[in-house]
């Protein structure tokens, strides 16, 4: 991660500072939570300043089976309304047989998909992808919670990390994975939504890569991952985002409740 920059004042600093981003002000230190299904069946704090819920059960295409307690959750906090969540993201269009969801048909700003692995059926995916997260898992999750959603109303975050599937091994794979996001900013921004991009400089970098001023996500905000305390999470806040033109907002750092890993988020 580099040498340290951060400071325990800068840190205290940063822990009652109010947050810049919607939905985030309010509790006593200013640290927020994400969570997701591996936090089922825990009992989630209820100091958070803050919550951000994971739609997705660790996959792109599955939904999170504790996504309606959760949203419950995170609304009940001082700093909702104003909800944030975030999607797990994926391009698996270098399987082979590629899986059901790879899309064989539509038009893209890339030309029309016929079912290749190329820019075109990537960013139908990754729209598709978008519309499934907020059709099929988000509003029905949210209706059973009883929680007023609108999905413009909520700041999106783009989960991109080595774990899940990615085309791989040359600067078009590479290329595609950056498309199949665009598509996903695409149907999202569609909504009013504003959307960021959440991951590390290494896995950014081994996925996606360089990004063109010209493409709908250069100018996206960061939420940073990688810290273990809150020293470690300043000092994410003073990295450069993720691509050009953005900015750091969020910082995460992990500790464990009851043996399972807590997400805390920095406001930076």
């Amino acid at each position: 991660m580099g040498a340290r920059r951060g400071s325990l004042a800068v840190v205290a600093g940063l822990l009652v500072g109010a947050l810049a981003w919607p939905g985030a002000a309010a509790a006593s230190d200013g640290v927020g939570h994400d969570v997701s299904y591996p936090q089922c069946g825990q009992e989630l704090p209820a100091d958070s300043a803050f919550g951000i819920v994971g739609v997705n059960g660790g996959v792109a295409t599955t939904v999170n089976p504790c996504l309606a307690d959760q949203l419950a959750w995170a609304a009940a906090l001082p700093g909702s309304p104003g909800l944030q969540v975030y999607v797990n993201t994926a391009n698996p269009g270098q399987l082979d047989p590629r899986p059901p969801t790879w899309p064989s048909s539509g038009e893209s700003p890339y030309g029309a998909c016929a079912g290749d692995p190329g820019p075109a059926c990537s960013w139908v995916y990754g729209r598709t992808r978008a519309a499934v997260d907020i059709h099929a898992f988000l509003l029905p999750a949210a209706a059973r919670a009883g929680v007023a959603v609108v999905p413009a109303d909520l700041v999106w975050w783009l989960d991109v990390e080595t774990m899940n599937t990615w085309q791989t091994g040359s600067a078009a794979a590479r290329a595609n994975n950056r498309v199949t996001l665009e598509g996903m900013v695409s149907y999202l921004a569609e909504t009013g939504a504003r959307v960021g991009l959440y991951s590390t400089d290494r896995q950014w970098g081994e996925i996606v890569g360089w990004v063109p001023s010209g493409s709908p996500l250069h100018e996206l905000d960061s939420w940073l991952a990688g810290a273990l305390d809150p020293v470690g999470a300043a000092e994410l806040c003073g990295l450069p985002p993720l691509t050009g033109g953005g900015s750091v907002v969020l910082a995460q750092f992990v500790t464990e409740l009851d043996d399972v890993p807590l997400d805390h988020d920095l406001p930076c």
